[in-house]
């Protein structure tokens, strides 16, 4: 297709920067967002603003959908307002957000059902690589379908990469997310020793990170624990969500994911503390109670 029409379903962190790599490329562009003030602000740079995820997939040849979780994909792809009603036989359906397996699945079923076809393709990069367009998409997919939204994911992501049928997507990202949360949480146990134990902060912190261990996730974190600067790029609560999923997505092939277990103890003790809507660097701050 040369001009595809597209809806996107979700305008959060990520959905906003991606909605506006899209618009800036000239995509024709509708647009629905649980919150209406977030869907506003795009209808004044040029989308359509729909009331329902329904009306928003109307006519659209790509639906993309960003969303927190199983259930709100849930929502908005189901019922009588949900994009799968409106959506026309032939429509690509794209799931970008972070969910089980079995929901793609289910989802994807779903979507034959319709005559369309579902593209797992969720996204490595959190905010900042949303809004530059340097997302790595990670997609399970027939390869037809892959080429009708290759236009549209290289708009919004440096990386394109096929892993394989529906669902491989949905598994790497849960993969992926179940490292970096083991690898924040960790970070945080290592900060909280290190000012319990008298030793210079700042000049430990350079140690870890310009070492071995010091991965691009750990020096991400660590510059933020190191600041105190916990304004939102990945929610803390999603997180922990995540690391939920893969714990069952692992023991589904019979992986126990111990570290990821013991990771998710950190994060949820973290959310009771009332860190959920922070980034997930402060997963530290209980802690350094």
């Amino acid at each position: 297709m040369n001009s595809p029409r597209i809806a996107f379903l979700g305008l959060g962190i990520m959905g906003g920067g991606m909605t506006r790599r899209l618009l800036g490329a000239g995509f024709s562009l509708s647009v629905h967002n649980r919150n209406p003030t977030r869907a506003a602000a795009l209808g004044e740079a040029g989308a359509r603003v729909a009331e329902t995820p329904r009306a928003a997939a109307a006519g659209a040849d790509l639906i993309f959908s960003m969303v927190a979780d199983d259930a709100a994909s849930r929502a908005v792809w189901l019922g009588e307002a949900g994009a799968l009603a409106g959506v026309a036989p032939g429509a690509v359906l794209v799931e970008c957000s972070t969910l089980t397996v079995g929901w793609v699945r289910e989802l994807a079923e779903a979507a034959a059902r319709r005559g369309c076809t579902l593209v797992d393709a969720p996204v490595a990069g959190s905010r900042d690589a949303a809004a530059a367009g340097e997302l790595k998409f990670l997609v399970g997919g027939p390869d037809e379908a892959l080429a009708r939204i290759r236009p549209a994911l290289e708009v919004m992501g440096k990386v394109v990469l096929h892993l394989g049928p529906t669902g491989s997507g949905a598994t790497m990202k849960l993969i992926n997310n179940f490292l970096a949360g083991v690898q924040v949480a960790a970070f945080g146990e290592a900060l909280a020793w290190i000012e319990r134990s008298g030793l210079e902060r700042a000049q430990a912190i350079a140690m870890l990170t310009g070492g071995a261990v010091g991965s691009p996730v750990v020096k991400t974190i660590a510059a933020r624990m190191e600041a105190a600067d916990y304004t939102p790029h990945f929610y803390l609560r999603l997180m922990a969500k995540d690391l939920g999923y893969a714990i069952g997505e692992g023991g589904q092939v019979g992986v126990e994911l111990a570290t990821a277990a013991a990771a998710l103890g950190r994060f949820r003790a973290a959310v009771a503390a009332g860190h959920g809507d922070s980034d997930m660097a402060a997963v530290v701050r209980p802690l350094q109670a």
